[in-house]
């Protein structure tokens, strides 16, 4: 089963606004069995959106529109949508009152005619009633491919998809069982991993796929295959990881999160074990942080953090010593170890991290040299630190730390 995503709007087009709909709808669509033939974004213009219609019903069973519903001029989807049909857009009541109810609740401004046309719908589609927004769904068939037309708005369109999109499909549709295992391995570049592996990845069955997916200082190795047998699909897998884990024992670091990464995995890990966290940055401005209160659920395990981001704020909010910080530096193991287990104190958590470094593209208050990093880890019985130097391109050295704090606090955690 194959579909398409297509997503409408200048704005992408010129990079004002980053398409992160497709990547949601991809995944929705994988997890229950249909593969994305292709993505595409394309312009505000008819005869464009009209032509994309065509040819992606050429080729693929469900198409999925995203954008262009909203209540301006620009909006044409819906008009095309009709066109493409043979249609035409009448008021659906329901809509209209859902508009209404909308407006009453939570708008100040008078309710205006172009707020009401959004009601307006092609005579022959399904409405998916979009019950966080004005702008509405709409299912429409021709013959057995489907075209599913939902809002540009991310949570308008996340909505309607996990509460009625993937539901109607798996009525419509009998779907193979699609699996994706990926592992995580550090320390190892893409080309000396592929060489130690190749015998292995010589000898995989065609309906296997691996695929490299590196990144700054980890790799992701991700198995796939799909099958009705759900079972066989599993098994199948499985057999095969088996045999890759004994060539990568000491770079494997465990299995990606169905819906996230090494920070999903970690939390995970320190919810089953019981054991909080706190997070004390520098150079890495709370991005380490960021990683994890992006996840529901995040304050279940994670204490809290601060980021010390100036020398002075080490010493009035981390109590690091002054004396310390002259004698070794602001950037040193002695400082970044202070750092982790202070913040280890001050919320009482049982493990912490700490980042400390020089990002660029000048010195600052170190002397050390740019691309100069120290991450420690302190826990209640001790503390330890590692130095690395990650280069002299700033966002680098900043992700490249990020990634390295993963993978050493996934490490810790993992050893018991």
């Amino acid at each position: 089963m194959l579909a398409e995503i297509i997503t409408i709007g200048d704005e992408l087009l010129i990079g004002q606004v980053i398409d992160t709909n497709s990547a949601f709808i991809a995944k929705q669509l994988n997890k229950i069995g249909v593969s994305i033939y292709q993505i595409t974004s394309i312009q505000d213009d008819k005869s464009h959106i009209l032509q994309t219609f065509k040819d992606a019903e050429s080729r693929v069973d469900i198409i999925l529109i995203t954008g262009g519903l909203g209540p301006t001029k620009d909006d044409i989807t819906k008009k095309t949508i009709a066109e493409y049909f043979n249609d035409t857009l009448v008021m659906d009541a329901s809509v209209l009152e859902n508009i209404e109810s909308i407006w009453k609740k939570y708008v100040r401004q008078t309710l205006l005619q172009v707020n009401k046309d959004q009601a307006l719908v092609p005579s022959k589609a399904t409405i998916l009633m979009n019950t966080v927004g004005t702008a509405p769904g709409m299912w429409m068939e021709k013959g057995n491919k489907t075209f599913i037309s939902l809002p540009g708005v991310p949570f308008e369109m996340k909505t309607l998809m996990t509460t009625t999109v993937l539901d109607k499909l798996k009525l419509k549709y009998k779907y193979p069982h699609i699996l994706h295992k990926t592992l995580l391995v550090y320390g190892l570049g893409e080309s000396t991993l592929a060489a130690r592996i190749e015998d292995w990845e010589d000898a995989l069955p065609s309906h296997i796929k691996l695929a490299y997916l590196p990144s700054l200082g980890r790799m992701r190795l991700r198995i796939s295959t799909k099958g009705f047998d759900k079972e066989k699909v599993v098994n199948d897998i499985q057999k095969h990881v088996d045999t890759l884990l004994p060539l990568i024992e000491k770079e494997f670091f465990g299995y990606e999160d169905e819906d996230g990464n090494e920070e999903t995995v970690i939390a995970n890990q320190l919810v089953k074990i019981g054991k909080s966290l706190a997070i004390a940055e520098s150079c890495t401005g709370g991005k380490l942080a960021q990683l994890f209160t992006a996840n529901a659920g995040a304050s279940r395990y994670l204490k809290g953090g601060v980021v010390t981001y100036a020398t002075q704020s080490k010493i009035d909010v981390l109590s690091v010593s002054e004396g310390l910080i002259n004698k070794y530096s602001v950037v040193s193991s002695q400082v970044a170890e202070a750092m982790a287990q202070n913040v280890l104190k001050l919320y009482k958590s049982d493990v912490a991290i700490a980042t400390t470094g020089n990002a660029g593209p000048t010195k600052g208050d170190s002397d050390v040299e740019v691309g100069t990093v120290f991450i420690a880890i302190a826990t209640k019985e001790g503390v330890f630190s590692e130095k690395f130097n990650f280069g002299d391109h700033r966002s680098r050295v900043i992700n490249k730390s990020v990634n390295k704090a993963l993978e050493m606090l996934q490490k810790e955690i993992f050893k018991n």
